[in-house]
């Protein structure tokens, strides 16, 4: 038996994986952290890109697991990002860490249709690729959130917490239809976590605007 298909407990008469709960915990643990302005949270961020390509591959997501190099990229970009800010970009509490900014509007209305488009037509590629997949367009859609939330959160941009905060509902949607019973709870936790936090980099901004 391979780890990935260590059961721990039951809930709701479903099994909890190991690699669930690794995953859980990690995940958690790397949004509280970046959640508080915490340059720790891209240390954690590395081992949760680890377990969560091990349970994508055990739940057959496979534009999910396909995120995880991409995903390990940003996290290394935006880790250097985080610490090695700009003159112009410097938080005015702490000159050695980025501050807070915003997308403007244009930019935000460029993104969103772009969300869209990409998650369209990765849907349509990996429903003929892998037709084993339960939910190809709506793993595609989470997958493309995600992404964009990163990739965000590594350029230090308020908006990244909206980004996330759909993340976690669409996210909470595709464990449902895909029989997790561990996951969906875990995601209503980062729901919670996404609205502390946007509040929280909000502050952020508005000191350093």
């Amino acid at each position: 038996m391979e780890w990935t298909d260590i059961i721990l407990f039951s809930l709701g008469g479903r099994p909890v994986l190991l690699v669930d709960l690794v995953s859980s915990l990690l995940g958690l643990t790397c949004v509280f952290l970046a959640g508080r302005n915490s340059k720790y949270n891209f240390w954690v961020g590395y081992l949760y890109t680890a377990s969560l390509f091990f349970l994508f591959w055990n739940r057959s997501l496979y534009a999910s697991l396909l995120l995880q190099p991409i995903s390990l990229s940003i996290n290394v970009m935006g880790h250097w990002r985080w610490t090695h800010p700009k003159e112009s970009e410097r938080s005015s509490e702490d000159g050695n860490k980025l501050k807070v900014s915003m997308l403007s509007w244009r930019q935000r209305g460029f993104t969103m249709a772009a969300i869209l488009l990409v998650a369209l037509v990765w849907g349509w590629v990996m429903k003929a690729l892998f037709p084993t997949n339960p939910a190809p367009y709506l793993d595609c859609c989470v997958t493309v959130l995600i992404l964009t939330a990163q990739l965000l959160s590594a350029l230090k941009k308020w908006d990244c917490w909206v980004a996330w905060l759909l993340v976690n509902i669409t996210q909470l949607i595709l464990h449902i239809r895909v029989g997790n019973v561990f996951m969906p709870i875990v995601s209503a936790l980062y729901l919670v976590n996404g609205l502390w936090s946007l509040a929280s980099w909000w502050k952020l901004y508005k000191k350093n605007g």
